[in-house]
């Protein structure tokens, strides 16, 4: 980044023991060699182009030599560098610069390199205040290592949090994102762009490949593996998964209409129970207080009122109330509804109906 006078990350090697604690698989990434004597790192590496080129493997990959350098039972996770020069690679990295370029523009921020410019958590930390309009209480400018560190573990911890990964492990890490590890920071960054809808359209269906090398008896022994970075996209984002929804709202206005009026008849039918009524699909369920009550009296149980808000204060509330209502969704056997609670939130209206209908659909016949 032009902008701001940084230091470079540290080369300093660390490793990961087989058995150690990890917080996700792509802390691997972060894990670095240990520099040995000459021929000791000569004979290591050695075994190692053997064990990667030999029958079994049928391409090479050109690996460090302090790559080969782990201690018995050690891992390693390194990129395939044909898959860094792939041309859908290449082009998502140039889309994600772009983007990130936009955004900060007014700040006079400029990325160049996503693996450089991303690693201590800078230019994550301002994307994340202009994406949220949101203020981050950490230093603006990190000199030495552990600074970065720990800026870096805030930031994480904030976009994590905005991102939904409350329970489920994200695939970056404070560990491989300082390392660059680029595979994460490209996961870092396409989940980001899904989830504020950024308008980029996005190359689908783009693959790494990534080589684990571990050492076992003194062999080396490697593993490739396709890691993908990009499904199918629609123009917002979204994974394009078309359905009736899609055709109603695209090309026939007039049925659409007749299933919104079924689908508030439906609720209104239970939600009276309480004396309430809905008009708007969008708008009245946006909140998730209505979808909360609704899914106590289709499932037959009372929904404590301190596990929701009752009336939320700010959109976090809001989708915690949606986030909510689909945990219950699924404890009465329904499955994990495919749109975000964020979607809901946002009254993006495909994705109300489809949550809506699918309560319809198995409870169509409930008194």
């Amino acid at each position: 980044m032009s902008t701001l006078n940084r230091p470079k990350s540290p080369h300093t090697p660390t490793t990961i023991k087989k058995g150690d604690k990890e917080d996700s698989f792509w802390d691997k990434f972060s894990t670095l060699g240990r520099k040995r004597g000459t021929r000791e790192v000569k004979k290591i590496q050695e075994e190692g182009k053997y064990a990667i080129d030999s029958p079994g493997s049928p391409n090479q990959y050109d690996i460090p030599p302090e790559d080969y350098a782990l201690r018995e039972h050690e891992q390693r996770a390194v990129i395939d560098p044909q898959s860094t020069n792939d041309p859908e690679v290449l082009k998502l990295q140039r889309i994600l610069i772009d983007w990130i370029n936009d955004e900060l523009a007014e700040q006079r921020i400029i990325v160049q390199q996503l693996d450089e410019d991303m690693y201590d958590g800078q230019v994550l930390h301002k994307l994340w205040e202009k994406l949220t309009g949101k203020k981050l209480d950490v230093p603006e400018v990190t000199q030495s290592e552990q600074g970065q560190h720990e800026k870096l573990n805030i930031v994480l911890k904030a976009v994590n949090h905005t991102l939904g990964f409350h329970q489920k492990i994200p695939k970056w890490s404070v560990a491989s994102v300082h390392s660059k590890n680029i595979v994460a920071i490209l996961h870092l960054l396409v989940a980001l762009v899904r989830h504020f809808r950024a308008p980029v359209r996005l190359p689908e269906n783009v693959f790494v490949t990534v080589v684990i090398a571990e050492k076992n008896a003194g062999v080396l022994n490697a593993q490739k593996f396709l890691e993908q970075i990009t499904s199918e996209y629609d123009d917002l984002g979204m994974r394009c998964e078309k359905d009736a929804f899609d055709t109603l709202i695209d090309c026939a206005p007039d049925k659409l209409a007749v299933v919104k009026k079924s689908l508030i008849t439906f609720v209104n039918k239970h939600l009276a129970k309480l004396n309430f009524e809905i008009n708007d699909l969008n708008k009245d369920f946006r909140d998730g207080v209505y979808l909360c009550l609704l899914m106590g009296l289709l499932g037959g149980f009372f929904v404590p009122l301190h596990e929701f808000h009752l009336t939320p204060q700010d959109v976090d509330q809001m989708v915690n109330n949606v986030a909510f209502a689909f945990d219950l969704m699924q404890d009465v056997g329904l499955p994990k509804p495919k749109a975000r609670p964020e979607d809901i939130v946002n009254m993006d209206l495909k994705s109300t109906l489809r949550v809506l209908y699918s309560l319809f659909t198995m409870f169509r016949d409930y008194a």
